[in-house]
């Protein structure tokens, strides 16, 4: 009798064990902890990316909040802790340092350059009879312009395809000019031109 009723506990034991790993809950919150699911969804992160002159491509992530940066360069994830710049950004480890103003940014591996973007950049000063003087900075690789009508407000535009010479625009202003004439819109009304 001793054995039946060790054979019946034991089958019974292995069907509530079984019955239990079957029916047990799944933690839907577990997930895989990685450097960007560890953030704080409030910290201020910021994410570019920029080509080089030999099409390389350099996928930067800041955690400006933390003051890290973690670069993706030709396969190789690196990490950088923040430096004080006089100006622009500064970022460094041991192998590696990454500094930049804008999106000109250049990274280096043990003091050699391996990446370097420097945006065309081409500063025009337009001036009509009038004595307005329409001073422009062009963005080639952007595709933008920053416009100042007598050292006024700044203009952000945008590059358009036109037909011949150059147009820029956004919702208010569109600046359109061929060689070295400009013209500049204001709600469709010209508020310099030369």
């Amino acid at each position: 009798m001793k054995t039946k009723s060790r054979i019946l506990i034991l089958a019974l034991l292995s069907t509530l064990f079984l019955s239990a790993c079957k029916d047990k809950p799944k933690d839907e919150n577990t997930e895989i902890i990685t450097a960007e699911s560890a953030e704080d969804p409030s910290d201020d992160i910021v994410t570019s990316s920029l080509t080089d002159k030999d099409g390389k491509e350099l996928k930067m992530r800041f955690n400006n909040t933390k003051g890290t940066a973690t670069l993706n360069f030709q396969g190789e994830t690196i990490e950088m802790k923040t430096e004080r710049a006089a100006s622009g950004i500064w970022y460094k480890n041991d192998l590696y340092e990454l500094r930049g103003k804008g999106n000109d940014i250049q990274l280096t591996k043990d003091g050699t350059v391996i990446f370097e973007h420097m945006d065309d950049i081409q500063n025009i000063e337009a001036k009509n009879k009038k004595g307005d003087v329409l001073y422009m900075t062009f963005n080639n690789t952007e595709g933008t312009v920053k416009a100042y009508l007598n050292g006024g407000e700044q203009i952000d535009l945008v590059e358009k395809k036109p037909a011949s010479g150059i147009w820029y625009n956004n919702d208010q202003y569109a600046l359109s000019g061929k060689g070295d004439s400009y013209t500049l819109k204001k709600d469709g009304k010209i508020v310099f031109q030369n």
